[in-house]
């Protein structure tokens, strides 16, 4: 075994033996200690991952570039470390507290969700990786709604069984991205069922999608929800979950979109991805430190700008 793959298991090992440790302090610490305990963790993680840390003040100078200043750039990426925390610590102390949930998880423009929802095709609800999205998705499932989320599955297979039980338990149905045919064929099933189909639409696509702006670099993105809408007449609505100053959360369903035209090409197709695109990034302007920046989103570059070198 190469040097490389020895460095990739040990940083598996390692974050895996984390999560387990957290995990175990945020059961046992009282509940008031919670939170100074994420930000405990977010720091340190901040300090040290620095490989992540790059990652995510390369990404903020990319998308703000003068806009912000370093000081500004620095504590948006430090807050984002946080905030993943609190969300990992929420994930592992709260799932057994329904009632908390309840009181600290509100649900805003409901009625967008319940008026796309009685007309029977389902619903896809397209997000991003903000805030604490698995928390959004317990909060619904827990209010009755049959919830499902297209997932990539995790490179560490323990973490992903770590968060595969939590999400059984709360019959938060997984499907996974990959293979592309089950993914489909699970996502159509999911929808003719009237149920919730929840599609982050904000990471790196690769190849196969479409390039559209964010924060006016062209990134690939996925066509996914666009593609399910069209085969089922399943309503687009846009939702976000945003953390609160308390630590509390808000839940916010947009009206459906009007998907007015029929993408049977690319132009309409790429014109329905755009405006999702530009709602997502709305919220992450606002919100900048609820987005998940240690993720290369412009990593794939459009085929002429490589040409054109």
């Amino acid at each position: 075994m190469d040097s490389k793959k020895l460095r990739k298991r040990a940083s598996y090992f390692v974050g895996w033996l984390l999560l387990r440790t957290c995990s175990l302090i945020a059961k046992l610490i009282p509940g008031r200690y919670v939170y100074s305990f994420a930000r405990i963790v977010g720091g340190l993680g901040y300090s040290f991952a620095s490989k992540q840390r790059k990652i995510a003040l390369e990404g903020l100078a990319l998308a703000f570039g003068e806009g912000k200043s370093t000081r500004q750039v620095e504590k948006i990426a430090k807050d984002c470390f946080i905030g993943i925390a609190k969300s990992g610590i929420e994930l592992v102390y709260l799932p057994d507290k329904p009632e908390l949930v309840a009181s600290r998880v509100r649900l805003e423009g409901r009625e967008h969700l319940e008026k796309a929802l009685s007309k029977g095709k389902g619903v896809i609800l397209v997000s991003a990786h903000f805030g604490n999205f698995p928390l959004m998705l317990l909060r619904l499932s827990l209010e009755g709604y049959k919830t499902g989320a297209i997932m990539r599955p995790m490179k560490d297979n323990r973490v992903e069984k770590f968060f595969m039980r939590m999400r059984d338990e709360y019959k938060i149905k997984t499907i996974y991205s990959i293979p592309r045919k089950a993914c489909v064929l699970n996502s159509l099933k999911s929808l003719r069922a009237n149920e919730l189909l929840f599609i982050p639409l904000d990471q790196n696509f690769g190849t196969g999608g479409v390039f559209v702006n964010f924060f006016g670099r062209k990134a690939a993105t996925a066509t996914g929800p666009i593609v399910l809408a069209q085969r089922t007449q399943a309503a687009v609505v846009p939702c976000f979950i945003i953390r609160e100053k308390d630590d509390s959360h808000r839940i916010i369903f947009e009206p459906p979109l009007e998907l007015t035209q029929k993408a049977n090409d690319q132009e309409p197709m790429t014109l329905h991805i755009q405006r999702i695109t530009d709602i997502i990034e709305s919220y992450i302007r606002q919100y900048p430190a609820e987005w998940g920046w240690i993720h290369r989103r412009w990593k794939s570059r459009p085929q002429l700008e490589k040409e054109g070198g």
